[in-house]
C-alpha cells in the first residue's frame, strides 16, 4: 500500500487542522489549566466533533458510525497534537470504540456503540496497577459470585477515568499476578456500587485518575470478550491507542518544530537573526529529518491497523518507541533553541514538552517498545 493520505483522508486532514486551529488552540488547554476545569476538556468542541463524525471514526456503520479507519483516526489524532487539544478521543472513539467493535457481544455493541458515535459515552481503559505499564501484571481480582462476578483491585493512570461512563478493567480470574493466561475484561459502569474515582494532577494538565473497585458486583454480561482470555483483546485495544498516540505525538512534533523554525528566523541575537547560524540550522535540520521517519513509521502502522490488525503488534511498538524519542528530542530543541523564553509559561511551547513526556510514557515508552519490538522478532 503506497505510503501516502488517500484524498479522502487528505481531506479529513485539512478539515481538522481549520478546525483545531479555530475551535481549540492551545490557548483552550491553557484556560483548562487555569480555571481547574472539573471535566478538563471543552463539551462544546467535543459535542462538535461528535457533529463531524469524529467519534464515530472507527464505529461500524450498522451502529451508526462512519467507520474510516485507523488511518482516519490517527489523521485527527495529529492533528490534535499540533494544538495539544484535550478530549476523550483517544480514550473513547480509537480505544472504547476499538473493544467493543472488535470484541463486544451483540448486545454490548447495541448498548454502546451508538452512543460513542452520537459523543452521549465516554470510556476509558483501566489497566495499568503500577507506575510502569505492564498489562500482564494484573492483581485485580474477579471472582466468581452468584451469576456474574465480584472485583477487587486499583488501577492507575486511568486516562479520562473521572469523566468516563464506563471503565473497561483488566482483572484477574485464573493464574499468577504476572501471567498472560487468566485475564478477563469487563464492562464496568462509572456508577456501580463500590467504584471509587480519584481523579489525578497530571503535568501535561490533562485528564487521568486512580480507580478503586471495591467489591464491585458484575453479572456475566458484563464479560467483554471470553472469561480468561482477555489478555490478547486488552493487547489489541492497547495496540490501537499506542498507534493513536503515536500520531498525536507526530502532530506535536511537527509544530515543535515549526514554531521553532518561525522563531528562528526572527530572533536577532548581535545583530544577526539567529536562524543564520550553522549551528542551530544543522539541529533543525536534523529534527526534520527524524520526524519524517516518525511519520512514516505511523502512517504504515496505522495503515497495517487497518489491513492486518491482529499483524500489527511489531510496527505499532516500532511507531510507539520511535514517535516516543522523537516527540520529545522536538520538544527539548524547541525549548533549547528558544533558549530562556522557551522555559516561560508565557510561551506555549512549554505545554508541548509536558505533554509529549506524559503522552511517551503512556501505554509504554520507548524503552518498553524497543523491548517488546526485539521480542517480538525473537532477538
Amino acid at each position: 500500500m503506497a505510503m501516502v493520505l488517500s484524498e479522502e483522508a487528505g481531506m479529513l486532514k485539512d478539515a481538522a487542522k481549520g478546525f483545531l486551529a479555530d475551535s481549540a488552540p492551545v490557548s483552550q488547554l491553557r484556560k483548562l489549566r487555569d480555571t481547574e476545569s472539573a471535566d478538563g476538556f471543552d463539551r462544546d468542541t467535543w459535542k462538535a466533533m461528535a457533529e463531524m463524525g469524529w467519534t464515530s471514526v472507527l464505529v461500524p456503520e450498522a451502529h451508526g458510525g462512519v467507520e474510516m479507519g485507523h488511518v482516519a483516526a490517527g489523521v485527527i489524532a495529529e492533528e490534535m497534537g499540533r494544538t495539544l487539544t484535550a478530549s476523550p478521543f483517544l480514550s473513547t472513539a480509537v480505544m472504547g470504540a476499538t473493544a467493543l467493535t472488535r470484541f463486544g457481544s451483540e448486545a454490548q455493541k447495541g448498548e454502546w456503540l451508538p452512543r460513542i458515535a452520537g459523543g452521549k459515552a465516554i470510556t476509558a481503559l483501566a489497566v495499568d496497577e503500577g507506575r510502569k505499564h505492564a498489562p500482564a501484571h494484573v492483581e485485580t481480582r474477579a471472582e466468581r459470585s452468584g451469576n456474574g462476578f465480584k472485583l477487587n483491585g486499583k488501577k492507575s493512570f486511568v486516562a479520562d477515568g473521572h469523566i468516563a461512563d464506563m471503565l473497561i478493567v483488566s482483572a484477574r480470574t485464573a493464574g499468577g499476578d504476572a501471567e498472560e493466561d487468566g485475564v478477563s475484561l469487563f464492562l464496568v459502569p462509572q456508577d456501580a456500587a463500590g467504584v471509587t474515582i480519584e481523579r489525578a494532577s497530571m503535568v501535561d494538565s490533562r485528564n487521568s485518575a486512580r480507580v478503586i473497585l471495591d467489591n464491585v458486583e458484575l453479572n456475566a454480561d458484563a464479560v467483554l470478550g471470553d472469561v480468561d482470555n482477555g489478555y490478547k483483546p486488552l493487547e489489541a485495544v492497547l495496540d490501537a491507542g499506542r498507534a493513536g498516540l503515536s500520531a498525536e505525538m507526530s502532530g506535536s512534533a511537527q509544530e515543535c518544530l515549526e514554531q521553532t523554525v518561525e522563531y528562528l528566523k526572527e530572533r536577532k541575537q548581535f545583530g544577526e537573526v539567529i536562524g543564520t547560524y550553522q549551528g542551530l540550522q544543522h539541529r533543525a535540520a536534523h529534527l526534520y529529518s527524524e520526524i519524517e521517519l516518525g511519520k512514516s513509521i505511523v502512517l504504515k502502522t496505522l495503515q497495517t491497523l487497518d489491513l492486518a490488525p491482529d499483524h500489527a503488534a511489531m510496527m505499532v511498538s516500532a511507531a510507539k518507541s520511535k514517535m516516543g524519542s522523537v516527540a520529545q528530542l522536538a520538544a527539548q530543541e524547541a525549548i533549547q533553541m528558544h533558549g530562556g523564553i522557551g522555559m516561560t509559561d508565557e510561551y506555549d511551547i512549554g505545554f508541548f514538552i509536558k505533554r509529549v513526556r506524559v503522552a511517551a510514557a503512556l501505554f509504554g515508552d520507548t524503552n518498553y517498545h524497543t523491548d517488546k519490538f526485539a521480542r517480538l522478532r525473537k532477538y
